[in-house]
């Protein structure tokens, strides 16, 4: 796989020396001079707060692919590699801060440090108070960032602290927490996953490197996750099939050696048993649906 650039802001090379500590921009004023679409990238000092007030598109965490929808509120941690399809009639906004420069960093000993650690799709249900609060807070946001006025850093400062803790309350009673399980076995499964997944390897062989069996590495998954850990696998192989599609114009059967398959009929078989649709037929209207 290509290697995954690193930016301070999209298209703009990390210089280290960024000239400003919280930066806020219409997603309109950069997707619209990319047609839409920011390919995968990662930023190795800044932390990011995403929110689609109208429009829609996907976004690619890593490599899960998840669609975003009036409303949503996303976070992406430093070093994590993202990119985006946005409709074009998209309308939100993106905050970018030195992450240095939030109150708990990511990755901290605690419950909201680990939030922060990991990326996250929040959708705030605007009728509840802590959600119509966070909507203010970005509103506020920007109206503190533009004015240039007496007090400006602190105040944003305070702003992005409660619009985090928010989120992450938000988050939390949803339990919508993206990647991060809160039990190690889970993790280090993810993690192998990650590994490995192109290589098909039987449930046993994660079962045997994370020390239990396979009855109850299905347990653990099933309740975190909801579903088996061959389930957990076959997700994966079929989010990085998404990500291929929808990113690049790489040929289907390509993708399909890429993933580990031998057999591109075959793969196109697996794809329409977990999608519904054949590979091409869903690139077709995943792409007519993000462009309308």
């Amino acid at each position: 796989m290509p290697r995954v650039p690193t930016y301070a802001l999209y298209g703009e090379t990390d210089t280290g020396d960024p000239g400003f500590w919280l930066h806020h921009e219409t997603i309109h004023a950069r997707s619209s001079q990319h047609d839409w679409e920011i390919q995968p990238h990662r930023h190795t000092a800044y932390f990011q707060i995403l929110h689609i007030a109208a429009g829609g598109g996907d976004v690619l965490f890593n490599e899960e692919t998840l669609s975003l929808k009036p409303g949503t509120v996303i976070t992406i941690p430093p070093g994590t590699s993202h990119g985006f399809r946005f409709s074009k009639t998209v309308v939100g906004s993106v905050i970018t801060i030195l992450s240095s420069h939030l109150d708990h960093g990511p990755g901290e000993r605690s419950v909201f440090g680990q939030w922060l650690a990991h990326p996250q799709r929040i959708a705030p249900e605007p009728q509840l108070p802590d959600a119509e609060e966070a909507l203010r807070i970005l509103g506020r946001i920007t109206v503190e960032f533009e004015g240039r006025n007496r007090g400006r850093n602190e105040i944003l400062r305070a702003y992005v602290s409660v619009l985090l803790h928010l989120l992450f309350r938000i988050g939390s009673d949803q339990q919508t927490w993206a990647g991060w399980s809160g039990d190690t076995r889970v993790d280090a499964l993810m993690n192998l996953i990650d590994q490995h997944f192109r290589t098909h390897r039987a449930l046993s062989f994660y079962a045997g490197k994370i020390g239990v069996s396979p009855t109850h590495l299905n347990r653990l998954v099933h309740a975190w996750h909801g579903c088996s850990a061959h389930e957990l696998i076959e997700r994966k192989i079929i989010e990085e099939a998404k990500r291929q599609l929808i990113f690049s114009m790489t040929s289907i059967q390509q993708i399909s050696y890429r993933l580990g398959f031998q057999d591109a009929a075959y793969f196109s078989r697996f794809f329409a048993r977990c999608t519904g649709k054949a590979p091409k037929d869903w690139r077709s209207s995943e792409r007519a649906r993000i462009d309308y």
